[in-house]
């Protein structure tokens, strides 16, 4: 391969997908090429893809659009969740000369020996019954802070969902692979590492090729929180019938782990919940708010929800509405419904109209709102450590408490990816939180 050429990534999706990306990034350093930025002319443009949403469909052919424009004999290629389900549809797309299926995608330099432009794309795509086997990847240099992968796949069937038929079933990292991947990010310099999967309160399923849990995902929080040198720790989104009693202690006394959880509720029906196939009624919802904010009261809580899911009627809707606004919560993460092909759900009665769906979308960001603005005035008047980004936006460097406030102050490159200890003090007008050097306060 001629070491001068130029590759591009464009990332769509979950922190899963971030880690992959910087992971086949590194392969492709290792071969030759030079990694360029997105927005810049590249020999090749690698994009990796999402399917939870139509949204993220669609959003597929403008970037490919986008690196036509940059270079029109660029050479174009496809991986990722949308590419192992619909990769005739992606082959289809003009400009598109590769795409690659779940098992194919951390391979992809192997696929690059001729980078002629195709007149249709080609396809290397598995049955997902043969991604069964697990590729570690982390994410360094792209973010202050790392995304860790431990687990891939998953088992459960939620109705609404192609996960599964995207990535196979589930299977994690081996703890001594975890382990060493975190001390290499540590020794990187990085301050914040993020554990992300598809379902890592899963983890230990799978981590030597058999359903067996040779480790739980306690165990691996036990053993990460042990690691010296690591700064912070974060949990991305788990499910809340995974999240245990002896993990959130663990986080509560912890020297790493922040006081930060994400909770996948989707529904605060107990009617949509059964015909979603979730793995809990709403109460254990409850229970499992009510320990977080018992032994942790400043933590912060975030929640995915989906609105417009087939059956919800305005009563059950409201239903939801009124069981978050009564929950002790930090921030939602809302979804408009989306029918997936080869789902239960699609198939499903009671189909509500999209424009239903984003009346009740924009209820719930109201919400979302409001409940933010909530739990930043309960924060007003204590001390916290922010860990400030790299990114200059209009004059500004952003960063995050370890329990996720948001906290902004003056561009000073000299802040990256450094940690300061700040009192929080009052909301600024957009927000977010502004820091005083002077007086080493905060303005949330």
């Amino acid at each position: 391969m001629n070491p001068t050429k130029k590759v591009a990534f464009y990332t769509l999706g979950c922190k899963l997908n971030f880690s992959e990306t910087s992971t086949i990034a590194r392969s492709f350093v290792d071969e030759g090429f030079d990694r360029v930025d997105f927005k810049e002319s590249a020999d090749i443009y690698v994009i990796n893809t999402c399917s939870v949403t139509e949204n993220a469909d669609k959003r597929f052919k403008t970037i490919v659009k986008q690196a036509q424009k940059l270079n029109p004999d660029a050479f174009v290629a496809a991986i990722g969740c949308y590419a192992q389900l619909k990769p005739e549809e992606l082959a289809d797309v003009n400009g598109v000369d590769l795409v690659l299926g779940a098992t194919e995608k951390f391979k992809i330099t192997d696929y690059l020996n001729d980078l002629s432009k195709n007149d249709f794309g080609e396809v290397h795509s598995c049955e997902i019954e043969d991604a069964d086997f697990y590729v570690g990847s982390y994410s360094i240099g792209d973010r202050t802070r790392a995304f860790l992968k431990v687990q891939d796949g998953c088992d459960y069937k939620c109705t609404y969902c192609t996960i599964p038929l995207a990535r196979g079933i589930s299977r994690s990292d081996t703890m001594v692979s975890v382990l060493k991947n975190a001390k290499e990010i540590s020794e990187k310099g990085i301050k914040e590492i993020v554990l992300t999967g598809v379902n890592i309160g899963d983890y230990g399923k799978g981590e030597f090729g058999n359903k067996k849990h040779e480790h739980t995902f306690l165990d691996l929080v036990t053993e990460l929180d042990n690691i010296k040198g690591i700064e912070r720790l974060r949990i991305s989104s788990i499910e809340p019938n995974l999240l245990k009693n002896e993990t959130i202690d663990l986080v509560s006394k912890s020297r790493t782990f922040v006081p930060h959880f994400h909770i996948p509720l989707q529904s605060g029906s107990n009617t949509i919940l059964k015909k979603m196939k979730r793995r809990y009624m709403k109460e254990l919802y409850v229970d499992r708010v009510s320990k977080i904010k018992e032994v942790m009261p400043h933590a912060c809580i975030g929640v995915d929800v989906i609105v417009g899911f087939p059956g919800e009627t305005e009563e059950l809707f409201l239903e939801t509405y009124n069981f978050l606004n009564e929950l002790d919560i930090s921030y939602l993460h809302v979804f408009s419904y989306s029918e997936r092909d080869n789902t239960e759900a699609a198939e499903m009665e009671g189909v509500v109209f999209k424009n239903v769906r984003a009346k009740r979308s924009k209820m719930l960001r109201g919400l979302s709102a409001k409940k933010r603005r909530a739990f930043y005035e309960k924060q007003l008047n204590t001390k916290r450590t922010v860990l400030f980004e790299g990114e200059n936006k209009e004059g500004y460097i952003n960063g995050f408490t370890e329990n996720y406030v948001k906290v902004k102050a003056p561009w000073n490159p000299e802040l990256v990816n450094t940690l300061h200890k700040v009192q929080l003090t009052k909301i600024d007008e957009d927000g977010s939180v502004r820091f005083d050097f002077s007086s080493e306060k905060v303005i949330v």
